[in-house]
């Protein structure tokens, strides 16, 4: 029998105590710095000591999301709602987001459909899984429109219509359309409907990418949320990279090893966030503030309690600050929803 503190000997190799343990936090501290095939091979390790540990198996799905490997986490999250592995809800939640990266609308409407059948989703999760229902059946039925429209498209003179449309879903395929062409042909299309009001930020955004793809050089006026401002799309640096998601981003990094799920749900919140509000970022600018915020959002978004006074005072920030960044985090979720 071992004795406590000594070696275990598992085959001819020699096991020491908590080994598990400390190859996932050599795998989350890889999987924070971004070394996500590092963090891979961590985690690969600690699955083959710890083959039901449900941290080990979160690590490496989100490793391999992280990773771009997406079939692979799929497939890891389907073995953990088959051996029910981990918390239920969390490991769902990873699953849907992996089959939204992959396009998988048809097996997301399964899952949800066979929750709700069940009547096993919670009460807080009810809506955001009837929105992400609806959004795969608007794609659907988008991918069948848009097969049957390109067989009649012209590519170069097609007009795009941007204004007189809309419908938020064609819209989203007709500018879809646009990255395959030259679409300084359209830009006259393209400038009106960035000015507008109307717009929606989300496709906004997607007119922004384009152009910057494309590398247009020339100055561009943008109207989001009441603001304008001018920019040079061959000059715009992606959402992802811009400085205040980083610096939130830094607030937020505690919780990378607290709870990896929340972490990467929140992160998830605020790069969707950003791509609705881009070129523009939040105001105000501090970061901390914008971290408690969507704190704030993540634990209430899962279903936990969460007082606004405990993470104010946690990130030692003013409270009705916090609430007025919360609000204004809940009009943005609202936005998106039509749309993504």
């Amino acid at each position: 029998m071992n004795k406590k503190g000594r070696k275990r000997i598992k085959g001819n190799v020699i096991q020491f105590p908590d080994l598990e343990k400390r190859l996932l936090d050599k795998g989350l501290e890889q999987l924070q710095q971004k070394n996500f095939t590092e963090a891979v091979k961590w985690f690969e390790e600690a699955k083959s000591l710890a083959p039901k540990d449900g941290d080990v198996y979160v690590g490496l799905v989100l490793a391999y999301y992280e990773a771009g490997v997406f079939e692979k986490a799929k497939q890891l999250a389907e073995d953990m709602l088959k051996e029910g592995i981990g918390e239920y809800f969390q490991t769902v939640d990873l699953y849907l987001m992996i089959l939204v990266q992959l396009h998988e609308y048809e097996k997301i409407m399964t899952t949800i459909e066979v929750l709700q059948d069940e009547k096993e989703i919670p009460f807080e999760k009810q809506e955001h899984f009837s929105k992400l229902l609806a959004f795969c059946k608007r794609m659907i039925e988008n991918k069948v429109e848009q097969d049957e429209r390109s067989q009649y498209a012209d590519d170069e003179n097609e007009n795009t219509n941007l204004l007189a449309n809309k419908d938020p879903n064609q819209l989203v395929l007709a500018i879809a359309e646009l990255a395959h062409k030259n679409v300084r042909q359209h830009i006259t299309e393209v400038k009106q409907y960035l000015e507008s009001e109307e717009g929606h930020p989300f496709l906004k955004t997607m007119l922004l990418n384009i152009l910057q793809e494309q590398e247009y050089e020339k100055e561009i006026q943008v109207e989001k949320f009441g603001k304008v401002k001018l920019v040079v799309p061959s000059l715009l640096i992606p959402s992802t990279e811009m400085k205040q998601m980083k610096d939130v981003q830094k607030e937020l990094f505690h919780l990378e090893n607290e709870d990896p799920v929340l972490y990467q749900h929140i992160m998830s919140l605020i790069e969707r966030h950003l791509y609705l509000l881009y070129p523009f970022e939040w105001s105000p600018v501090a970061p901390v503030l914008w971290a408690a915020a969507y704190h704030l959002t993540g634990l209430r978004f899962n279903g936990v309690e969460a007082h606004i006074e405990d993470i104010a005072a946690q990130y030692q920030v003013v409270i009705e600050e916090v609430e007025r960044a919360y609000f204004f985090i809940q009009k943005l979720e609202k936005i998106s929803y039509p749309i993504i």
